[in-house]
């Protein structure tokens, strides 16, 4: 295995941002080259370096004549000075503790792959040799092989595309990692991952495009190519690259175009955009190939040629547009995502009500918040993001490594989103604690059972007014993980994901939700305290209303633009409209439905005071219907969407493939390379 010393050392590449810690406390999957017979060589260190393998042929050691100054997106290749020098040369990447330091020369250059798709043949031989390197299971590969095809017989064509990390320059899966577990080097310019320091939130596999980060159902952790530095040290190319039969493969500084080739292309059908992440491959695909290329997988995307002959996605309606309910299939592994997301945006809504609206002097919410129910709603609030941040810490791999989810402030959404939620749930917790003091039923417990008055701990007023402060603090924390949480899912690898309307749905649940929640506690507490509780009906329901036209807005806009999409997100359209087109359409009309319901309702109470227990069971059977539009809307929102991703084979990374297999059980097959489902 590849590992590295206690050396703590931070790197920062200059102009692209980016930061983590070195190969400290990692563990990089992989193998050293086995100590053979040979030359040894000393590194620069003064450290013996692991023997070189003699039996090595020629191709499969680097070679690089010339190197430019500048990749194609403009960004040094020398990447020492791209730093600005302010990372020294000669650095020891610590590989299995070994301080000695490799003797390529091109050491601090950036390097990246080069694929020929003419000359790959689907032999398989750069996984086998990537997967023997790195002692991988079955059911993942660092690098994988998959192909489209189009035409028909006899001019009937196939491109095969072998695919690891592209060591990115700028690498959104570094970026996104809460853990700070990836690690872009001025070393080879490795994008290099930590699965030790990874606790498994599976992040970095939704926003990287090329399905490069690998997260192992059974470990609970991801792992990733890490370009085999331990070869790139003494002057050998990648293990993949060497085992490639059909020359399809090459390495070394990147913008170096192999010997006897001609291209270095940025594209190749069904390679995803590089301007996310500006990759750190080059392609070369001369031969003539049809119009149309069709994945084989059952991703229902194929290729279109267009005026400029690159391939961009279009949509391939596989399965028809007959339309289906497959609620069974609603259900996924992202279901503890579904809990948290509702649960925190229903508690930060009725937490904001209740307590904004007696600050504002709202007589009804004065008369609740001086009730003895007022702290246990607060009390519900809190349990309901609590319940949300424990489903959502459970949804991880290594759940005990929760506490690792703030480790990268500086560039994850995701820590920003849990900093934000944790501080909601402290201000929300300190808020509850003063505000018992003024609890009356709170303190005749506390006088029965102590005997003693809590007003000689700290009197009403001034717990009061901690209470009020904290709950002043609790609403922009809450508001800053809302955001955040909105933000988490803005990715461009999926475009499904990438529009505003994630901000309207997310925010109008809190609205519609909150105004529930705190409706069903504030109302009967005031009706049987025989108080007027008419505003706080009109209120709670106001914001149900507001929640559910907010909502409804961004779901219109949404389908306008995923229909007429030729990419990704138009593909789960089709999706949304086919496979689970009747559940889609009943969650549309049951949203429509109770938005109108809600307001005919508010206009009967604002109008004709209508309040009796007819319209009560009417407001009840609207918050039912809200809370079952609202899972079922939330669950599809993650059953739906289609990442960018490689082409698979028809086997091979094909998610209709493991479907199949799991249900004739075949799946239990290690060798067939179905991942389990958990860990």
């Amino acid at each position: 295995m590849l590992k590295d010393s206690k050396h703590n050392q931070m790197e920062t590449l200059a102009g692209s941002d980016l930061s983590g810690s070195d190969l400290s406390g990692s563990a990089l999957s992989g193998s050293d080259p086995a100590p053979i017979a040979g030359s040894e060589s000393t590194g620069k260190a003064g450290a013996m370096i692991w023997e070189i393998r003699t039996e090595e042929q020629p191709y499969a050691f680097l070679s690089d004549k010339k190197i430019a100054e500048s990749n194609r997106y403009g960004q040094k290749i020398d990447l020492i000075d791209l730093t600005e020098h302010k990372l020294p040369v000669g650095r020891s990447l610590y590989i299995n503790e070994n301080p000695a330091v490799g003797t390529n020369p091109n050491r601090n250059k950036q390097h990246g792959f080069y694929f020929t798709a003419d000359n790959c043949i689907g032999c398989h031989a750069c996984e086998a040799a990537c997967a023997e390197k790195n002692e991988t299971p079955a059911h993942f590969a660092f690098r994988s092989v998959g192909y489209v095809e189009g035409g028909s017989f006899p001019d009937y064509k196939r491109m095969n595309i072998s695919m690891a990390c592209n060591h990115c320059d700028n690498p959104v899966c570094l970026k996104g990692c809460p853990t700070r577990a990836y690690t872009k080097h001025v070393e080879y310019g490795a994008v290099l991952q930590d699965p030790e320091t990874c606790f498994g939130c599976g992040y970095c596999t939704w926003v990287c495009p090329y399905n490069a980060p690998q997260l192992d159902p059974v470990k609970g952790q991801v792992s990733k190519c890490n370009m085999c530095v331990d070869r790139l040290e003494v002057g050998l190319k990648p293990a993949c690259v060497s085992a490639c039969v059909g020359n399809a493969l090459d390495f070394g500084v990147i913008e170096n175009v192999p010997d006897n080739r001609e291209q270095a292309l940025t594209d190749i059908p069904g390679f995803p955009s590089s301007e996310i992440t500006h990759p750190n491959v080059r392609f070369q695909q001369i031969n003539q190939l049809p119009d149309e290329m069709k994945r084989t997988d059952s991703m229902p995307l194929k290729y279109h040629k267009d005026e400029n002959g690159r391939y961009k996605p279009a949509i391939d309606q596989k399965k028809g547009t007959t339309k289906h309910w497959n609620l069974a299939r609603l259900s996924s592994r992202e279901n503890p995502l579904v809990l948290f997301t509702l649960c925190s945006q229903a508690s930060i809504g009725a937490f904001a009500l209740s307590f904004l609206g007696a600050q504002a002097g709202v007589d009804a919410f004065v008369t609740f918040q001086q009730s003895a129910l007022y702290a246990p709603l607060a009390i519900l609030s809190f349990v309901l993001v609590a319940f949300g941040l424990f489903m959502s810490t459970m949804h991880l791999g290594k759940p005990h490594r929760f506490y690792r989810g703030f480790n990268n402030l500086r560039h994850s959404p995701v820590c920003r989103e849990g900093l934000g939620i944790a501080l909601f749930m402290a201000g929300l917790g300190l808020h509850i604690l003063f505000s018992l003091p003024t609890n009356s039923l709170f303190r005749s417990l506390y006088t029965w059972f102590l005997g003693a008055d809590i007003g000689a701990l700290i009197t009403p007023a001034q717990a009061q007014s901690w209470a009020t402060g904290f709950g002043y603090f609790a609403i922009p924390a809450s508001l800053v993980g809302l955001y955040y949480m909105n933000r988490c899912y803005r990715i461009e690898a999926r475009p499904f994901w990438n529009h505003w309307q994630v901000g309207s749905a997310f925010f109008g649940n809190m609205l519609s939700l909150g105004g529930l929640v705190a409706g069903l506690v504030m109302v009967p507490t005031l009706a049987f305290a025989g108080a007027n509780y008419t505003v706080a009906l009109l209120l709670c329901g106001g914001l149900m209303a507001l929640g559910l036209l907010i909502e409804a807005i961004g779901h219109l806009a949404h389908s306008k633009a995923m229909a007429s999409a030729e990419h990704e997100g138009g593909a789960s359209y089709y999706i949304q409209t086919s496979t689970f087109g009747k559940t889609f359409f009943a969650r549309n009309l049951l949203l429509a439905f109770n938005l109108c319901l809600v307001t005919g309702l508010l206009i009967a109470l604002a109008v004709w005071n209508l309040d009796n227990v007819y319209a009560l069971l009417s407001w009840c059977f609207a918050g039912g219907l809200l809370m079952a539009t609202s899972i079922v809307g939330r669950a599809l929102f993650y059953v739906l969407v289609i990442p960018t991703t490689m082409p698979g084979a028809f086997f091979w990374k094909n998610k209709g493939f493991e479907e199949h297999a799991r249900d004739i059980g075949l799946a239990n097959m290690p060798q067939v390379g179905v991942a389990p489902l958990h860990h």
